[in-house]
């Protein structure tokens, strides 16, 4: 049933559209009645009215959000109530100024849109609700009927003019049964077509979680033994040379000494080859995290092991930027962090990281000593010319405002495709 409520909101427009159409064909019968030379007496002109005021009025009943709003559950019930008895009624007061008088092309013609027009909510209904449901729908419409017929007999005192509506309402429920129950049929096939749709994605969604632990779970083994391999080997040789240098040492201090330079050559050969084997393992932040998370998180640990107060502001729908641009930024606020650590003597940091219409925007500040930027040292120079060097390949704009006792604040915008 959730298919069902989900799509309640498609019904509603389709709803509004055949009401639109209705109100169109209501106003299309009238010019065609007068045209084929209806009587229009002034007891037939409240019917006509009738007709415009019940299409127009339901037109504007569905086309109001608010109502839905407010009246919730209730609002399409209440539209399909309403679009079922204004029909009816018309139907009986077609009969009403047409009894006694002789057969009225045009007001046949309105007889017959009456009946189509009751198929709307029919259609509806088997659309969104069950075959049970259309049966009560189909058995109320004929008890409409029945009293309508007694209530009009009972003012008439005639018998005649009865028997042709009761007819016709007995013939429209035999079509309402037959079609309502096509659409509840195929409508419940489609729910269930559905339904096994979530359910065999449900269990794609489990297998591909299972296949990434287990791939997952593989290439962890796999690199926990390539360092095995890897640290043992080259601890265990070295070990051994160590042991040939400690031997040879007083013995011969020419071999110790070669020895000696083969062991460091082995462990710089096993230092390369760890930190390959641990760079393989490791996922970038940027890939694991996101950039956002990712810039909370490195900000958060280097504020901690400095003694930082941080206020973080970042949107929470980075998603869409280039590797490239993630990267930088990501740079950015990591050089950034190191030299509000290392150098600015600040206790607090605020971090914003918004976008702007087409702009993504970081701004880093803290409250420390700042500096002049022809005065700073070598290092951080060259952290500073670092990031204006990565800003200058995604074409971003870069501004560091500081002065001496005033903090500083770094500024990172980028304006090109997402």
């Amino acid at each position: 049933m959730e298919f069902r409520t989900a799509s309640e909101s498609g019904i509603i427009k389709t709803f509004r559209l055949f009401t639109g159409v209705r109100m169109g064909l209501v106003v299309f019968s009238i010019l065609r009645y007068f045209v084929a030379g209806g009587s229009t007496t002034f007891e037939k002109w409240p019917f006509l009215a009738f007709m415009v005021l019940d299409a127009g009025l339901l037109f504007i009943y569905l086309s109001l959000p608010r109502l839905s709003q407010l009246l919730k559950r209730a609002y399409l019930p209440i539209g399909i109530l309403w679009a079922t008895i204004g029909p009816i009624l018309e139907l009986h007061l077609v009969f009403y100024w047409s009894s006694g008088s002789p057969p009225d092309r045009a007001a046949f013609i309105l007889v017959m849109q009456t009946i189509l027009v009751l198929f709307i909510p029919l259609v509806i209904i088997g659309w969104r609700y069950t075959m049970r449901t259309v049966v009560r729908f189909s058995g109320l419409t004929f008890l409409l009927d029945l009293i309508l017929v007694l209530v009009a007999f009972k003012w008439s005192g005639g018998v005649d003019f009865n028997s042709p509506i009761l007819a016709v309402a007995f013939l429209r429920t035999v079509l309402f049964l037959f079609i309502g129950n096509m659409v509840a049929n195929l409508m419940k096939t489609q729910v269930e077509q559905h339904q096994r749709l979530v359910e065999a994605n449900e269990r794609l969604a489990q297998y591909a979680s299972t296949l990434e632990q287990l791939t997952i779970s593989r290439e962890r083994n796999r690199m926990a033994r390539e360092l095995h391999d890897v640290l043992a080997h080259t601890m265990s040789g070295v070990a051994v040379e160590l042991e040939g240098v400690r031997a040879q040492l007083r013995v011969d201090p020419d071999h110790a000494e070669e020895l000696l330079g083969q062991s460091l050559h082995a462990v710089r050969e096993g230092l390369t080859e760890t930190r390959r084997a641990l760079q393989a393992l490791r996922a970038t932040p940027l890939e694991d995290l996101g950039l956002g998370l990712a810039i909370r998180n490195l900000g958060e640990s280097i504020a901690g092991q400095a003694g930082l107060q941080t206020d973080f502001q970042i949107d929470n729908d980075l998603r869409n930027y280039s590797a490239e641009v993630q990267q930088c930024f990501y740079r950015v606020a990591q050089e950034a962090f190191t030299n509000i650590a290392a150098h600015s003597q600040a206790r607090k940091v605020q971090v914003s990281l918004k976008r702007d219409g087409r702009w993504l925007k970081l701004s880093i500040r803290d409250d420390g000593i700042g500096f002049n930027e022809n005065a700073i040292d070598r290092d951080r120079k060259y952290g500073l010319l670092g990031m204006r060097e990565r800003v200058e390949m995604i074409k971003g704009d870069l501004s560091i405002v500081s002065q001496p006792g005033s903090g500083t604040q770094i500024l990172l915008a980028y304006g090109g495709k997402e």
